[in-house]
């Protein structure tokens, strides 16, 4: 996840991981709001979800005015416990870290097969010009079901669902559910008589 930090509160954010021993994760927690909008005085506007993930940082670009760019990379998920008072000007939380075990239970083996069959055809149905998809996709069960959750077109609250399924064989059996209403989506739009830049309201990502 590339990010470019401007903000004064997060450019101290970025200052205080860089400011970090050696050997230390830099990490950061990133979390969806839920409802209201972030403001520079804190949460009082919003509320978040309660699972999040933390991003470690990767690769650091400073500007001389003293923006940041960053290159993150997902790394574990949390739940919030609580939002932590703090004399920082960016949100802290006391959290716990969620247990997810690259293991896979026998649900999950039947389940990918399938799921990547889906898959495949919802890349397809996404493609304009009419050609299949080429691209090398994981069969392993796990790889899978973090790819399908970063690949698809999904709304915040199905993407909040699948972070905090609780393991992959939960994650992919959403997942499945998701690819099925979204490939019956697709092919309903496909099946419009008319080109869909014709519409007189266009249709969503979803």
């Amino acid at each position: 996840m590339p990010l470019h930090v401007f903000e004064d509160r997060y450019r101290s954010l970025v200052r205080h991981l860089m400011a970090l021993p050696d050997g230390v994760r830099r990490e950061f927690g990133v979390v969806a709001i839920r409802h209201g909008w972030e403001v520079a005085s804190g949460s009082a506007a919003m509320t978040l979800y309660d699972v999040g993930c933390t991003a470690e940082v990767r690769d650091v670009v400073e500007h001389p005015d003293g923006r940041f760019d960053l290159v993150t990379v997902g790394r574990r998920r949390f739940s919030i416990r609580q939002i932590v008072s703090g004399m920082t000007p960016y949100l802290q939380a006391d959290v716990e870290y969620l247990n997810d075990s690259a293991s896979v239970d026998m649900e999950a083996d039947q389940l990918g097969p399938q799921v990547l069959a889906s898959l495949r055809t919802y890349l397809d149905l996404l493609r304009t010009d009419g050609a299949r998809n080429g691209e090398q996709l994981p069969e392993d069960p796990y790889v899978l079901s973090h790819l399908v959750a970063a690949t698809m077109s999904l709304s915040i609250e199905d993407r909040q669902a699948l972070l905090a399924a609780p393991d992959a064989t939960a994650r992919l059996r959403a997942e499945l559910t998701l690819l099925h209403r979204e490939i019956g989506l697709l092919r309903h739009v496909r099946a419009v008589p008319v080109a869909i830049s014709e519409l007189p309201v266009h249709p969503g990502p979803n």
